[in-house]
């Protein structure tokens, strides 16, 4: 039996949660207050994955770049694999929000999109 103690990053609580596993199974999750916390240390613990969040230049945009965001999460360790990919991708003005940016990110299947307008230079 193992037991790994996270924080549960679910909702604003932040519960102190403690995850136990036999042979790589979930049995027990403990300390959530909220059905949020089971199913975070439950994931957490088997498949871990995150948003992403950064940035992508804009050409002839009001803005030099333009805030952006994984449209679901990805794989833990597929984080800086997607961050190398953005490095690459410059999109012309204007810029709206929700507006895919990068179609498969890294390999994810996972689209990467705009977070804020940006307007083209008058």
């Amino acid at each position: 039996m193992e037991t790994r103690e996270l924080i549960c990053i679910g909702c604003p609580m932040g519960c102190p949660l403690t995850v136990t596993l036999e042979g790589g199974a979930v049995t027990a999750v403990q300390g959530n207050t909220c059905p949020r916390g089971d199913a975070y240390g439950r994931k957490e613990v088997t498949d871990p994955t995150r948003i992403v969040t950064s940035t992508v230049r804009v050409k002839g945009g009001v803005l030099p770049a333009v805030s952006c965001k994984t449209r679901s999460d990805v794989p833990k360790g597929k984080i800086f694999d997607v961050v190398r990919a953005l490095k690459g991708v410059e999109v012309p003005a204007p810029v709206s929000i929700g507006q895919v940016l990068l179609e498969d990110a890294a390999g994810t299947g996972v689209a990467v999109v705009a977070t804020k307008n940006v307007d083209a230079k008058p």
